[in-house]
């Protein structure tokens, strides 16, 4: 007798199936555009920066005019101009060390959210509103209605005299570094700001999180109660473990967004004190004493080294848990 023949698996079946002309043509149309325009308006960008950073061009001469300086830029960066390297640095570090604990405030929402308290729809869109609204928007809203020396919210709830909460750049607290003319630390009107950052950047965290305990699966909470575990046990053994690739996430985006925070410091007139090395890039292509586009492209390319290591990190971890 003769052995029957096997039926094709559903994945035999799926290599088997030949794609149209048509089909080949919108594949190649639907990733080959987004494609050229992410290599076009990033990377290509992105290249030149690198190279005009050994340059010398103040972008009005023509192309013919630009000067190879080599490591020039570099070495004024980190030598002559190592204090306003260091003070923008600090703040940017402050902004991660900060959004790193507005993001566990965010996820202290998202896990109470989940609870199904009374009126969590409402809270939920409370805290989220902010999310819905660019930096620079948030910097404008804050500086007009909490900030404002005469007609500031602060201001009016403040027992004392009104503060210059923009203008006033002297330190909260500050320590002096062996091979900087002068101390680092946090200013006033800084300070401010990460008060402002902190409105967004807490809702946006909060509905990441809340999403991924939505998709965590009841029967791992119910076998947790029933080996006798506590809420905090339960959270930290349970629950944190298996939002692991959210975790991953948000680091991601507080560290970036710590690091490209330059759109609000823009919005509140970049006050004295609140520099970060987006505000170094800008100054020294569009500000005072601007047209250093070699100067400035040094700068914007240690700013690129710096948001590199956070991604080829998320992507390592990406691929990695793929894989498993």
């Amino acid at each position: 007798t003769s052995r029957p023949r096997s039926r094709p698996t559903r994945s035999s079946r799926a290599t088997a199936v030949k794609r149209s002309k048509s089909d080949q043509a919108w594949l190649a149309f639907l990733v080959g555009v987004p494609a050229t325009l992410h290599i076009a308006l990033v990377w290509i960008p992105a290249i030149l920066t690198v190279a005009l950073s050994f340059t010398a061009w103040d972008n009005l001469a023509p192309l013919s005019a630009i000067e190879w300086v080599g490591s020039l830029n570099y070495r004024q960066i980190f030598t002559i101009f190592r204090n306003d390297l260091a003070a923008a640095l600090f703040n940017n570090i402050l902004l991660i060390f900060w959004l790193g604990l507005c993001s566990a405030v965010g996820m202290l929402f998202a896990y109470l959210l989940d609870k199904n308290i009374r009126g969590s729809r409402v809270y939920q869109s409370i805290y989220y509103f902010p999310v819905v609204l660019s930096l620079a928007v948030v910097g404008f809203i804050w500086k007009s209605t909490m900030f404002s020396r005469d007609r500031g919210l602060l201001n009016n709830v403040w027992p004392g005299e009104p503060i210059d909460w923009l203008g006033d750049g002297t330190k909260l607290f500050d320590f002096s570094v062996p091979f900087l003319n002068q101390p680092l630390g946090l200013s006033r009107n800084f300070a401010a700001l990460l008060l402002a950052m902190a409105w967004r950047h807490i809702g946006y965290i909060m509905v990441l999180y809340l999403a991924g305990l939505k998709s965590v699966d009841p029967s791992l909470r119910e076998a947790a109660q029933i080996d006798g575990c506590n809420e905090w046990q339960s959270f930290r053994h349970v629950l944190f473990p298996t939002l692991k690739p959210i975790n991953v996430v948000v680091a991601v985006i507080t560290v970036i967004e710590a690091l490209r925070a330059y759109d609000i410091v823009a919005a509140l007139n970049e006050q004295r004190g609140t520099e970060v090395m987006a505000t170094l890039v800008t100054r020294s292509l569009l500000g005072e004493g601007s047209g250093r586009v070699g100067f400035g492209s040094a700068y914007g390319t240690v700013f690129l080294v710096l948001c590199l290591g956070f991604i080829i990190w998320y992507v390592v971890n990406h691929f990695r848990e793929r894989d498993v």
